[in-house]
C-alpha cells in the first residue's frame, strides 16, 4: 500500500479514483480497481470495515466486536494501488471535481478523476427523531456495544430484584421485523434461556402484514411461528405511536392502541440517507426519494456527472433491496466502467443470489428464488456457511467459528467476555445510567 495521490502546484492533491466509504460496496470497488491495476484513494470515517449483518451478534454477546470489524488497512495491505485515508468528506465541487475532507491532522482537498460514493445510510425514525434518544439502533460497532452494555445491565440488575422489578427490567420491544429485528428478537429469548436462565418479555412490532416481508408466503409464516414458539410476542399490521416512561404505545390496523412494557427498545425499522448523500444531492442537483436516497442513473452515475458514481444504501435504483450483495455488485460494476473493462454507460443489472435470515439457534430461512427455499436447520447451516465465507480474513473466520461453537453448541457468550477499557465505552455508561 502506498500514497497514490499527487500534490499539484495549487496544493490540491490529485487521484485517479477516490472512493468514499469502507462498507461492502466501497471495498468491493477497491478490490476490483486493484485487479485492474488502477490506483485509488479510499476515504473512510472509521478505521475498520464493518460486517454490519452480524452487529446483532455483537450486541447479544455471540461475537466480539473485533471479529466483525477488521482494520481497512489490513484488508487492503497487499494492494499497492491503495491509499487509505481516515477522514470525513465535508464538501464537494462536482464541476471542478474537488473534494474537501477533514482528517485528524486538519482539512485537505483532493481532485479526482472518478469518484465512487458508498457512504451507506442511517436509521430512520419516520419523523419521530425523539425516538433516537429512547431506543437502541444497530448501525455501528458503538451501537452494538451500547446495546450489549444495556443487556448486561438489565440482566445483572434483575438477578437480585423482586419479581415486579425483574419483570420490568427484562421487558424488550424490537421495532421492525426485517432480518435484523427478527434476529435480535430471536437472540434475546435464546440469551435469556440458555445463558442467563431468566424469563423475559420480548415483543416484535412490524407495520407490514407479516414478518420478513421480502421473503413472504411460507417463509414469513414459518418465521413468525418459530419466533412465537421461542417466546416472542409478534405483532404485525402494528405501528409504534409513542415511546415514553418504559412503555411503547402501538396502534393496530383496526385503530386499537395498547401500551407494552419496554425497559429496552431496539429500533430496526427503516433507513434514511443523510450526510454525504445529502451533500452530493445538493451539489449535483440529483433527485432523492423520501428517505433521502439518491435516484441514480442506470449506469450508477449521479445526475449529469459521468465521473461520479454512487452505490449501496445511499441510492435507489430499480427497487433493488438495501442489502450488501447489491452494494458489492454495484461497486464492482462502477470499478469495471472506470477501468474500461465495461463500456461507459452500461446499465447495472443486479443478480439476486437470494436472501436469508436467522430466527434462533438451528432455525433460519433462506430464499434463493421463488421455487428454491430452505427453512429450519438446513437454512441455518447455509446461513453460517455464507456469512463465514464473506467474513474478511482467516483470523476473523477462525475466531467466528470458535465463538459460534461456544454460543450455539455450548451455552457461553464469548462477546460478553470481551475486554474493553471503560474509557472506550463512554456512551455505554451514559445510556445505562439513564
Amino acid at each position: 500500500m502506498r500514497n497514490t495521490a499527487v500534490v499539484q502546484a495549487t496544493g490540491i492533491e490529485h487521484a485517479d479514483v477516490v472512493i468514499i466509504g469502507s462498507g461492502f460496496g466501497g471495498l468491493a470497488a477497491a478490490k476490483q480497481l486493484a485487479k485492474a491495476g488502477v490506483n485509488y484513494v479510499l476515504i473512510s470515517s472509521t478505521p475498520e470495515h464493518l460486517f454490519q449483518p452480524l452487529l446483532y451478534q455483537v450486541a447479544t454477546g455471540v461475537l466480539a466486536a473485533n471479529e466483525i470489524a477488521p482494520p481497512i488497512a489490513g484488508i487492503l495491505r497487499r494492494h499497492d494501488e491503495a491509499d487509505v485515508r481516515l477522514g470525513k468528506v465535508v464538501d464537494i465541487d462536482p464541476d471542478d471535481a474537488v473534494l474537501t475532507y477533514e482528517t485528524p491532522g486538519g482539512t485537505r482537498r483532493i481532485r479526482y478523476g472518478s469518484l465512487i460514493a458508498a457512504t451507506g445510510a442511517s436509521q430512520s425514525y419516520f419523523g419521530r427523531d425523539d425516538f433516537a434518544e429512547k431506543t437502541y439502533s444497530l448501525k455501528t460497532i458503538d451501537d452494538a456495544r451500547v446495546l450489549r452494555a444495556q443487556i448486561e445491565h438489565v440482566f445483572a440488575e434483575a438477578a437480585d430484584a423482586d419479581q415486579e422489578t425483574r419483570r420490568r427490567l427484562l421487558s424488550f420491544v424490537v421495532v421492525g421485523a426485517g432480518a435484523t429485528g427478527v434476529e435480535v428478537a430471536g437472540q434475546l429469548t435464546e440469551l435469556a434461556k440458555r445463558y442467563y436462565h431468566q424469563e423475559v418479555s420480548v415483543t416484535l412490532v412490524e407495520g407490514a402484514g407479516e414478518v420478513l416481508p421480502p421473503f413472504g408466503g411460507g417463509l414469513s409464516a414459518y418465521a413468525k411461528k418459530s419466533l412465537t414458539r421461542s417466546g416472542v410476542n409478534v405483532l404485525v399490521d402494528t405501528f409504534v405511536t409513542d415511546i415514553d416512561n418504559g412503555k411503547v404505545t402501538v396502534k393496530g390496523k383496526d385503530g386499537t392502541e395498547q401500551n407494552i412494557d419496554a425497559e429496552t427498545v431496539v429500533w430496526s425499522a427503516g433507513v434514511q440517507a443523510g450526510g454525504f448523500a445529502k451533500l452530493l444531492a445538493e451539489a449535483t442537483g440529483c433527485e432523492t426519494d423520501r428517505a433521502g436516497r439518491l435516484l441514480i442513473n442506470p449506469d450508477l452515475t449521479v445526475a449529469g456527472y459521468a465521473d461520479i458514481y454512487a452505490i449501496g444504501d445511499m441510492t435507489s435504483l430499480n427497487g433493488y433491496p438495501g442489502q450488501s450483495p447489491v452494494a458489492m455488485q454495484e461497486g464492482r460494476h462502477a470499478a469495471d466502467i472506470i477501468s474500461r473493462k465495461t463500456q461507459p454507460g452500461t446499465p447495472f443489472i443486479y443478480w439476486d443470489k437470494g436472501s436469508m435470515a436467522v430466527i434462533s439457534r438451528f432455525s433460519a430461512v433462506t430464499k434463493l428464488n421463488d421455487r428454491i427455499t430452505f427453512r429450519g436447520v438446513i437454512a441455518w447451516f447455509v446461513w453460517l456457511a455464507v456469512h463465514l465465507f464473506y467474513l474478511v480474513g482467516f483470523r476473523n473466520r477462525f475466531a467466528a467459528v470458535v465463538s459460534w461453537l461456544v454460543a450455539f453448541i455450548g451455552t457461553g457468550r464469548p462477546g460478553f467476555a470481551e475486554v474493553e477499557r471503560e474509557t472506550d465505552r463512554p456512551r455505554e455508561r451514559e445510556r445505562v445510567a439513564a
